[in-house]
């Protein structure tokens, strides 16, 4: 706007001094007696002509001084109005006004903003002298970055320094290469990322705040991380399709032994059961024997002879269970005796 009422002024310019030339020439004209020309009527005309041009450039130029007034800001915008150098921040969305000729008007994004580190976002192509970066294990990686920010302060950010968007990528290409330099490639790689970039958004964000850039940092991403050569990257592959067979045989062996390990304890469990009740019944039994052997002895105290025979023939029943006992008279004569428990005594018990 503020070059279309610089235009429109030119104009107007332009067109007031060709009129004066005009005038200039006629005037003279009369004066050399140039032919009968009438003065009085001729000065009349022109004079008419020059009020209304001079009236429709003047409507022009105010017309343009108004439309440069007025912007209509949007809710993600700063407008930075500058009056005779000193700046003032509107961030309300809206239609403004502003003084014409006299204030100016900066528009500044309020929107999360990002930049590549390490490609082009253009063509997604690789930057290697942004990518190729050196680990603690003197290994090369190419690691690609995408950074976010935001402007916080309008003023700051545009006076305060000449380029803060390039500041900003100096700064994260300082602090990343520090920090990719302070691990291993495996880690940079696998399981690291994700500490790399929190440590590597720490550091940007406080020296910002140092800097006073009028720009705070959102986020910053690793994209992507792998080795510089086609070799290496194979091997990379290798090594980590081979942890990750490790841990699918962990994960079956960690499966077998929740299945094995509670039928297994089920067993011990079992067994343990089976052992105890043997016990019990071995004591029981020998608690018995025990008993039995009192009350024969308590017998034996009182009848000594007559238990002792009562022994013996119930251990001759036991050894010779099918015996049959023969008793022989006096007259020789001979008599068995069936069964042997009659004879000792059992049957009547």
């Amino acid at each position: 706007m503020e070059v279309f009422v610089t235009l429109a002024v030119i104009v107007a310019a332009f067109i007031v001094y060709s009129l004066a030339g005009k005038m200039k020439q006629q005037k003279a004209e009369q004066a050399a007696g140039d032919g009968p020309i009438p003065v009085k009527p001729a000065k009349n005309v022109n004079k008419g002509s020059v009020k209304w041009i001079l009236a429709a450039v003047a409507i022009l130029v105010l017309a343009a001084l108004v439309f440069s007034s007025m912007y209509q800001l949007q809710e993600d915008q700063f407008a930075v109005i500058t009056t005779f150098g000193r700046p003032g921040v509107v961030s309300n969305p809206g239609l403004k006004f502003k003084l014409p000729l006299i204030q100016k008007k900066t528009i500044v994004s309020k929107a999360v903003q990002g930049l590549a580190i390490g490609y082009d976002l253009r063509t997604n192509a690789s930057v290697e002298e942004e990518s190729v970066m050196i680990s603690v294990d003197f290994n090369f990686v190419n690691v690609d970055f995408y950074v976010e920010y935001r402007v916080v302060d309008p003023v700051k950010y545009l006076y305060n320094s000449q380029d803060p968007v390039g500041i900003l990528k100096m700064l994260c290409q300082s602090y990343i290469r520090d920090t990719i330099g302070l691990y291993k490639v495996d880690d940079v790689i696998t399981t690291g990322k994700s500490e790399i970039q929190s440590i590597i958004k720490e550091k940007i964000s406080q020296r910002l705040e140092q800097e006073d850039l009028g720009i705070a940092l959102v986020n910053i991403a690793m994209q992507d991380a792998e080795p510089p050569t086609v070799e290496v990257q194979q091997a990379f592959k290798a090594v980590e399709t081979a942890k990750q067979e490790a841990e699918t045989a962990i994960n079956n062996a960690n499966k077998y032994a929740n299945e094995v390990l509670p039928a297994a304890d089920a067993d011990a469990d079992e067994i343990l059961q089976q052992a105890e009740a043997y016990k019990q019944s071995r004591i029981a039994e020998a608690e018995g024997q025990a008993s039995r052997f009192r009350e024969l002895y308590e017998e034996y105290a009182k009848y000594p002879e007559i238990t002792r025979k009562r022994l013996y023939y119930e251990m001759i029943t036991e050894v010779f269970p099918d015996v049959k006992v023969i008793i022989q008279g006096a007259d020789g004569s001979m008599q068995t005796v069936l069964p042997l428990d009659d004879f000792t005594g059992k049957g009547a018990d």
